[in-house]
């Protein structure tokens, strides 16, 4: 992606608010990402308070073969989902939370491809309301995976000089001459 110029008067503000997004956008996404499951998460341990609920029970149920019934699998998934929030909003254990968000939004996805009828009214092009809610997913999976990619202490570089040098494709100070 190429970088657009500003006027030279604008970039000192533009600098210091790249900056400012840059430091605060992974905190931002992490906490928004707890608050979601842990609230989502709460909502399935009241009995119709969420909306997905009868559909998540429904697909569990299908994956486990009628084994594990919508009275078992509800409490164990809002435990899981807020187990997940907690985890975000705490940002600890983050490597263990990311899997279990991992795993949770496989299944959260599985409907889409088991009850097509009931996620799309025109498959694959018209969702309903329904494959609205799980599709909006592919967000929060990309926000999950900006958030796991800072785990071993990374993070977001404005930049795109000193991107560059961190990513090997230009040499920096202390590692040669830097190409002009």
């Amino acid at each position: 992606m190429t970088a657009s110029r500003l006027p030279t008067p604008l970039e000192p503000i533009d600098v210091r608010i790249t900056a400012a997004l840059a430091r605060l956008g992974v905190p931002v996404l992490r906490i928004g990402l707890g608050v979601v499951f842990l609230w989502f998460g709460a909502l399935k341990f009241v009995p119709g308070a969420s909306p997905a609920e009868t559909l998540a029970a429904r697909t569990i149920e299908q994956l486990s073969g009628g084994l594990v019934t919508p009275g078992v699998s509800l409490p164990v998934l809002a435990a899981w989902e807020s187990l997940i929030g907690l985890g975000l909003l705490a940002g600890r254990f983050m490597r263990a939370t990311l899997f279990l968000l991992a795993l949770q939004m496989l299944g959260t996805l599985t409907p889409l491809v088991i009850f097509p009828a009931e996620t799309f009214t025109t498959f694959p092009i018209a969702p309903t309301l329904e494959g609205q809610y799980i599709i909006k997913n592919v967000v929060l999976i990309g926000a999950a995976m900006v958030v796991g990619a800072t785990v071993r202490g990374g993070r977001l570089v404005p930049d795109p000089r000193a991107a560059d040098v961190a990513e090997g494709l230009i040499k920096g100070p202390g590692r040669g001459d830097a190409a002009g």
